[in-house]
């Protein structure tokens, strides 16, 4: 086992390779594990072709104690390497999410939330004897009810037009030239998952530099990304063809840098306050503060309060009196002119740390 663990493919049982990864050391597990698809026969498309599904001896087992058996244990070592602040994504389809579940549930792994892959190119039902299956669920859950854990909801919300983000997905299966095909045009593995599904979980769950383990690695995705976010990862596999795409795929994906991927919009302001930002000279007594709109504004008073028709009080009481609310962040609320611009006054903390003394 390599001493350096991290950007490494490891070959072998999950099980028996994870027994072997520190306690608490992994910052993040996302885990697709076989789906136990309980599949016979033949699947033929309406033209009568024949439909490539998950047949791989990998996602067979002898019956459903057999795989309770198997996700335990390896659920079990997920959680000793997990570490006390991280997270762990689970996905299914109806046919082992459930049960996956209620494996974590006994486990006292924390369900945060469950979030749906909406697939609106998803595989029809060619028999027509069903409805078309076009979702599968993620388990998100914390390593223990209380936990602390990572979650970037400012950059989720920022990558979501500025709406909070929801719990339904809508992300197309892995077509064209992100299906990793051989020689012959055939899937190299069969439930390959689409990058952006990856992005929205590293994004949402990991800072910079984090470390994060795939125990079913299959073509690299989960390493891809996370190379491609400035992560880390350590991927498991057994399977020699994957880690061999794996390898070159990761070696060839280049590290990004934007204000998504440093979680900018999630880096906490510094803490100055009203007062000392009048006493650094960034604002003055008297000033002017507006709302967005500009449709309402206050006077600065000297101890950092602001005054709205005779009555003085913090920046968050007059801005929750003017919207009509109980409470409010008047950072967010109120902007002023600095430096011949209109800026959030919020802003003015970024800019007293980086500058000490205002640039006028």
């Amino acid at each position: 086992m390599p001493k350096e663990k991290k950007d490494i493919i490891i070959k072998g049982d999950c099980i028996e390779v994870l027994k072997n990864l520190p306690e608490e050391s992994v910052d993040l597990i996302f885990a697709d594990p076989p789906y136990n698809m309980q599949t016979d026969g033949e699947l033929l498309r309406t033209d009568g072709s024949k439909f490539n599904g998950v047949k791989e001896q990998w996602d067979k087992f002898s019956s459903l104690r057999e795989y309770d058996n198997f996700c335990t244990l390896w659920l079990k070592e997920c959680k000793r390497v997990l570490k006390k602040d991280g997270s762990i994504w689970v996905i299914g389809s109806f046919q082992n999410i459930f049960r996956l579940g209620y494996i974590m549930q006994d486990l006292d792994f924390w369900i945060l939330n469950d979030v749906i892959w909406a697939k609106p190119n998803a595989v029809p039902n060619f028999a027509g004897t069903r409805f078309q299956n076009s979702h599968e669920t993620l388990i998100w859950c914390s390593k223990n009810k209380g936990a602390k854990y990572c979650f970037n909801y400012k950059t989720m919300k920022a990558l979501n037009n500025d709406k909070q983000m929801k719990s339904i997905w809508n992300i197309g299966i892995c077509i064209g030239k992100e299906r990793i095909k051989d020689e012959k045009g055939n899937k190299v593995h069969s439930t390959q998952k689409p990058e952006q599904l990856l992005y929205n979980i590293i994004l949402a769950s990991t800072k910079k530099n984090d470390l994060i383990l795939d125990p079913f690695f299959g073509t690299g995705t989960t390493g891809a990304m996370a190379k491609r976010l400035g992560r880390h990862y350590i991927g498991i596999e057994k399977e020699e063809d994957y880690i061999f795409v794996a390898r070159e795929r990761i070696n060839n994906e280049k590290i990004l840098s934007d204000e998504y991927i440093e979680n900018t919009f999630d880096v906490k302001p510094p803490k100055f306050s009203m007062k000392e930002l009048l006493d650094m000279g960034f604002l003055y007594e008297g000033q002017t503060l507006y709302n967005k709109e500009k449709t309402k504004q206050v006077t600065l008073s000297s101890d950092g309060n602001v005054i709205l028709d005779g009555q003085k009080n913090s920046i968050h009481k007059i801005s929750a009196k003017l919207l009509g609310k109980a409470n409010n962040n008047g950072w967010n609320y109120f902007y002023c002119i600095y430096k011949e611009e209109f800026i959030c006054i919020d802003l003015l903390r970024y800019l007293a740390k980086e500058e000490k003394t205002p640039t006028l």
